[in-house]
């Protein structure tokens, strides 16, 4: 039912995106109405606030209280930019909403201006994300031919201009301060914080950056209220979660799922399990850039605070998981191999030490690792940790070797003692 799985209730089976009618007939673009005609900006703020609605993009942070940040008396124009720059490796959730719905996310946008104030808004998507941006801009263009975008908004007096930017690509744009200098034509680094984006963001004015899924989420909770999307979720976090599954499992695939789904219901019911002749052994809940969970994890709710207890994040909660015949070794230096390349460059121990690792792990994969290595590879991911650099980027690049240290450890070991990699 649309009312249990709202982000995905409503999305054709032939994977056609719904345009603009048949996004009205499931009830699309009444949340709009009903806000702009009886509601307050203060009072949809407060609904989605009261609604414990938690940032989908892997911070979980609440977002009708990132909302408020925006100074009452803050300069026009104001922004709002929604991050659909996707490039986590293991995660596709927003693409499925982006290519299925576009206009869900349109109609979160605009509910979400009206209650920053804000003028101007930005898709920015992913460049090789191009079916999404054949159907972004189509429903872009239904939605000012209806009057829910423009000038006027359905005669509201608010409006609201809506841009799709396609991103010339760049893991680095997925951070929101990067991604504010991309949108301004310059190289895709993170700014020092203060000031936050919702005091000086893009050009300098109060912007604030939501992800795809999370924006997807507004509409629903301002048609059926806050106490319906708390009751959606199994745990304190509100609301359903796209959940997603890769690796040798049978099903891999993506399902919008009460938010606290355990890990066993998602690998074992709903990917299917392991595939024949494999074992499980592990797995990174949330993409490439959280720390492993392994056998003992797997009755942990994907929520954000349990997947933090087990010793890991629930990040994009699309689960990568690794198998008994793939070398952890080898599958751990493909990641932070991305990562090295993806650095922006702008802080030493991310370029630096992104660069140190991924040859120490090519090494032993190559044969040619030595003692030492282990407590090089250790003492990297202390010094990559929060405050030594200027984004995520290189924490998130920590996690999932700190943990393959931790879980793994025998199989470094063998790499070394061995002087090959034991899966070739």
């Amino acid at each position: 039912m649309p009312t249990e799985r709202p982000l995905t209730g409503n999305m054709r089976a032939d994977r056609e995106a719904l345009d603009r009618d048949a996004y009205e007939r499931a009830g699309g673009y009444r949340a709009l109405r009903n806000a702009l005609q009886s509601m307050t900006p203060a009072a949809v703020t407060e609904v989605v606030k009261d609604s414990n609605l938690r940032g989908r993009g892997g911070a979980g942070f609440p977002a009708g209280l990132k909302w408020t940040f925006v100074p009452k008396d803050a300069p026009h124009p104001r922004y709002l930019v929604a991050n659909a720059d996707e490039m986590e490796p293991g995660t596709f959730k927003d693409r499925v909403l982006l290519e299925g719905d576009p206009h869900q996310l349109i109609e979160g946008m605009t509910l979400a201006g009206y209650a920053t104030g804000t003028d101007i808004a930005y898709i920015f998507l992913r460049g090789e994300y191009k079916l999404a941006a054949k159907r972004i801009a189509k429903a872009i263009s239904e939605a000012y031919v209806a009057g829910y975008l423009g000038r006027n908004i359905l005669g509201s007096g608010y409006s609201l201009e809506l841009y799709l930017h396609v991103s010339a690509g760049r893991y680095m744009c997925g951070e929101e301060t990067a991604m504010l200098n991309a949108l301004e034509g310059k190289r895709a680094n993170p700014r020092s914080k203060p000031p936050f984006p919702p005091v000086s963001g893009l050009f300098g004015k109060p912007t604030t950056v939501n992800n795809v899924e999370t924006l997807c989420n507004v509409p629903h909770i301002i048609n059926n209220g806050a106490t319906w999307f708390k009751g959606l979720g199994r745990s304190k976090d509100g609301g359903t979660k796209l959940y997603g599954a890769s690796g040798k499992v049978k099903r891999p695939g993506i399902w919008e799922l009460p938010m606290g789904t355990t890990i066993r219901e998602l690998l074992e019911e709903h990917a299917g399990g392991m595939r024949d002749g494999v074992r499980f052994r592990g797995l990174l809940p949330g993409g490439a850039s959280t720390d492993f969970l392994v056998e003992q994890h797997l009755d942990v709710a994907m929520d954000f605070t349990e997947v933090q207890k087990a010793g890991s994040r629930m990040g994009t909660g699309t689960m990568i998981v690794l198998d008994d015949q793939t070398c952890p070794v080898g599958m751990v230096w493909n990641l932070e191999r991305f990562f090295a390349q993806e650095s922006c460059g702008w802080c030493t121990p991310c370029w630096s030490g992104l660069g140190w690792v991924e040859r120490i792990l090519k090494a032993m994969e190559e044969g040619h690792g030595q003692p030492g290595d282990l407590d090089k590879l250790a003492f990297q991911t202390r010094f990559w940790t929060p405050g030594h650099t200027f984004c995520a980027l290189a924490p998130g690049a920590a996690e999932p070797l700190q943990s393959a240290l931790k879980y793994f450890r025998a199989d470094f070991e063998r790499h070394i003692s061995e002087k090959r990699c034991p899966w070739r």
